[in-house]
């Protein structure tokens, strides 16, 4: 056995034999030149001192070096005496019995021990043990790294989860009022989110999942998402421009370059013609002319193809999306666009356009969005009037508070009481609201009188609508009601055309809502309550008269 390695069993270093002990090993010892008491040890192979103060109860200071726990305490002197006797006693057994062979082999197996120090934990080489230590220390950072990122994940998701639960609770009026009016949420402009509320993802999506993630790079857009099987986008000659900003309302504007002006009067030559092969090619040219492809949407849906119809008009909301101005924003509400000028009723007529087929697919909620979006672009002047739509869509999406807010806001400088949808479609909304069993019962009571005064009124105002509504739902009127002049034929021929209009679209439209059981109960009641006013010649019926 080496002089080293019994010194590493020993715990000592080199010049640290005590006088007694021989090693007995044949070996030539040089002592080496004596060192005083007081006398510094010389640093250690390779250049390394001893760092720091030697602890207590220790007589080597590089035993911290050689030991496999330096941040252990050293064991007692009476343990390392204990010790380092047995390892004399093993090391004289060596050397006693070197030349003859123990029958038991224990010094066999001793000496193969020692000269095995991979299997000691005492033996164990210093820098092995730091590349291990700093291997643990890379691991635990890493693991408290992941552990913030998910204690921070989380708390976001808590946060994403109390603003939804806000929101939740301001379709109730406790912080939607904080918000405009007209806001549009960005979620809700994909008719493919409302499609997996009601079918589930997989019905929705289908195989489309991995032909997404071999899709190449497309723009982000909002209004639609980009199709495989759409041209590649470049610039079409559209841009927009900020015109000015008052009160906090920021005005834009569509302009069209030199080569989209060519194209233009391209278009108008393809529509003279009237032949829609003339439009075909021009898209092939010009795969992204947006007046063509709404031409060519409404030839597509004249010939019942409705899924080209729909394709063509998502194609030009795409390419009229990416000319946005960097400020132009979808959702605050705030921007306008002027509907007299020329370049910008294309966007118009393709959000309508692309609204009616959202309606057609059974996407309400996502239409009502787009309708918020059109009338926010230029809500005072209303050029598509989507006033007329906005009721229906909000109750078919079943946005009751929406409604009762937006009558509450504009009634009074829009006089939306005016318009038949509006005056019967609100007290259905409180009505409806009236049966929500997630309010209080004050609230409940509220909204159940709103609802009862709101439709005699418009009973009173209107009272053209109620003999074809019931003739839509397929309802025999009582005596009373059918034998009385005020609900008569003459209600129907007394009023101006424009208004027979009116009452005629909304019953067209909504008669299906007013279908229900309770639904008819309820206009039973109110009817016959008119029908008391009027005899008793209340003065609210004197007043619609006037009006």
């Amino acid at each position: 056995m080496s002089r080293r390695a019994l010194r590493r069993l020993r715990g000592e270093q080199r010049g640290q034999e005590e006088p007694g002990l021989g090693l007995g090993l044949g070996l030539d010892t040089d002592p080496g030149p004596q060192r005083g008491p007081e006398e510094p040890l010389p640093p250690a192979a390779g250049g390394r001192g001893c760092r720091g103060p030697a602890r207590p109860g220790v007589s080597n200071r590089f035993e911290l070096i050689t030991t496999e726990e330096p941040e252990d305490e050293p064991p007692p002197r009476g343990e390392r005496a204990a010790a380092r006797l047995g390892e004399q006693d093993v090391v004289e057994g060596d050397n006693n019995g070197a030349g003859t062979k123990e029958p038991d082999g224990d010094g066999q197996r001793d000496r193969e021990e020692a000269e095995q120090p991979d299997q000691t934990p005492a033996l164990s080489n210093k820098p092995r043990k730091k590349k291990k230590k700093r291997k643990s220390k890379k691991i635990s950072a890493g693991e408290t790294l992941e552990d913030n990122d998910l204690e921070d994940i989380d708390s976001l998701l808590e946060k994403i989860e109390d603003t939804n639960g806000l929101s939740q609770q301001s379709q109730g009026g406790i912080i939607t009022d904080s918000r405009p009016l007209l806001y549009v949420e960005h979620r809700n402009l994909n008719p493919e989110n409302e499609l997996k509320r009601y079918f589930g993802a997989r019905a929705v999506l289908g195989d489309q999942r991995p032909r997404q993630r071999q899709r190449q790079y497309v723009r982000s857009t909002w209004l639609t998402a980009p199709k495989n099987t759409w041209p590649r986008y470049s610039k079409t000659g559209i841009a927009m421009q900020l015109l000015d900003t008052r009160r906090g309302v920021q005005h834009f504007t569509f302009e069209h370059h030199r080569e989209y002006q060519q194209v233009q009067f391209k278009f108008l030559d393809a529509v003279e013609s009237m032949d829609p092969n003339n439009l075909v090619l021009l898209l092939q040219l010009n795969p992204y002319h947006v007046d063509s492809l709404l031409q060519l949407s409404d030839v597509c849906r004249m010939q019942e193809d409705q899924e080209m119809a729909r394709d063509l008009i998502e194609r030009a909301l795409y390419s009229l999306e990416c000319a946005f101005h960097p400020v132009f924003s979808l959702t605050s509400g705030t921007c306008r666009l002027d509907y007299r000028r020329p370049e910008n009723r294309a966007f118009f007529l393709a959000l309508f356009k692309h609204l009616v087929f959202l309606e057609k697919r059974g996407c309400p909620r996502t239409a009502l969005e787009f309708c918020k979006l059109i009338l926010s672009l230029d809500p005072e002047n209303d050029p598509l009037c989507v006033l007329l739509l906005i009721d229906f869509l909000a109750l078919r999406a079943r946005e009751y508070t929406f409604l009762t807010r937006m009558f509450q806001e504009w009634e009074s400088h829009r006089n939306l009481s005016q318009l038949p949808n509006f005056a019967f479609s609100v007290p259905l909304a409180y009505f409806f609201l009236s049966r929500q069993e997630e309010r209080s019962a004050l609230e409940l009571s509220q909204a159940r009188e709103r609802a009862a005064r709101l439709l005699q009124l418009a009973l009173i105002m209107f009272p053209s609508v109620l003999t074809p509504l019931l003739d839509h739902c397929s309802v025999q009127p009582d005596a009373r009601v059918a034998s009385h002049s005020f609900f008569g034929l003459n209600a129907q021929i007394s009023q101006p055309p424009a208004l027979n209009q009116l009452t005629a679209l909304y019953v067209e439209r909504t008669h299906a809502l007013w279908k229900d059981a309770a639904v008819m109960a309820w206009l039973e009641t109110n009817v016959h309550e008119v029908l008391r006013m009027v005899d008793a010649r209340d003065p609210l019926v004197e007043e619609a008269e006037h009006k």
